[in-house]
């Protein structure tokens, strides 16, 4: 999970280190400005997100959202052992832990991340994967050069034209081929991203797409996010060549104690926060 799980309402958004804390607001934001917003903001909170986060996603663990789900224990991509000598593209990789999870059960992952400063922690954590520096409604890669895709909330929630990302994935793999990738639950966006009973609250219109946006003094945006209703996402998947296979909805396990941003066992266990889009390419 690469990606921050970053408050789509959040009362203490972010703040970039060089500069004020940025105003909170829902605004329109453009495939552009989106792009360069999440390569700013990761390149800054790269280090604060992995010093955070890094001892619940491991070096080499597949975790697909806050509630932990395991792709070792939910195999969504296949059987462990089926993914052997498989050819995998793990897009917003962020510091390749799910790749290095790949790779440890015989597949040949690539990680693909916008953020070179993600990238570099990749690196940290130890050298021998293919590291990709790349938007990912650009893929420099050839057409079928991959087996599966996945997306452990890499990407998709930050690009405003997501269906572009999904003909590109669709694109670069092989027929056969399984994309899968979560996103923050659609339903989350209704509430305020909040942990504690103050987050239980329908707070705003489930059905208003205006992306959110932290934008700086000028006005420039320094991170955003797009609301896309659950019904969207799944058009989009058509949309971008995919026929859905499955949309997993992972409940709060009883071990899970932890709050990460708006995701609580207290909000776990009432509302759900994560969906998993389970596609395949005809």
């Amino acid at each position: 999970m690469s990606q921050e799980i970053h408050g789509t309402y959040s009362s203490e958004p972010g703040e970039p280190a060089e500069s004020a804390e940025p105003e909170a607001t829902r605004r329109t934001a453009d495939e552009a400005e989106s792009s360069r917003a999440s390569r700013g903001w990761w390149d800054r909170n790269a280090d604060e997100y992995q010093s955070d986060h890094g001892g619940f996603l491991g070096d080499d663990r597949f975790v697909w959202g806050p509630e932990g789900l395991d792709e070792a224990e939910a195999g969504l991509l296949g059987p462990a052992a089926s993914l052997k000598g498989l050819d995998v593209l793990e897009i917003g990789a962020g510091a390749a832990q799910c790749s290095r999870w790949l790779a440890a059960q015989g597949a040949r992952p690539v990680a693909l991340d916008l953020s070179h400063r993600q990238l570099q922690h990749a690196l940290r954590i130890g050298e021998g994967l293919p590291l990709v520096e790349a938007d990912a409604g650009r893929l420099p890669f050839r057409d079928a050069s991959f087996d599966l895709a996945c997306s452990a909330y890499g990407a998709v929630p930050f690009v405003a034209d997501p269906v572009r990302v999904f003909r590109e994935v669709h694109r670069v793999l092989r027929p056969g081929g399984r994309w899968v990738f979560s996103v923050t639950h659609p339903v989350r966006w209704a509430f305020p991203d909040e942990p504690g009973p103050e987050g239980l609250s329908v707070a705003a219109s489930y059905f208003d797409r205006v992306p959110y946006v932290e934008q700086d003094e000028a006005g420039n945006a320094v991170y955003v996010e797009h609301h896309r209703t659950l019904g969207d996402r799944v058009r989009d998947v058509v949309a971008g060549g995919f026929r859905l296979v499955d949309l997993v909805e992972p409940e709060w396990p009883a071990w899970n104690n932890q709050e990460w941003g708006g995701w609580s066992p207290l909000r776990g266990n009432l509302i759900p926060g994560t969906a998993i889009f389970v596609c395949e390419r005809d």
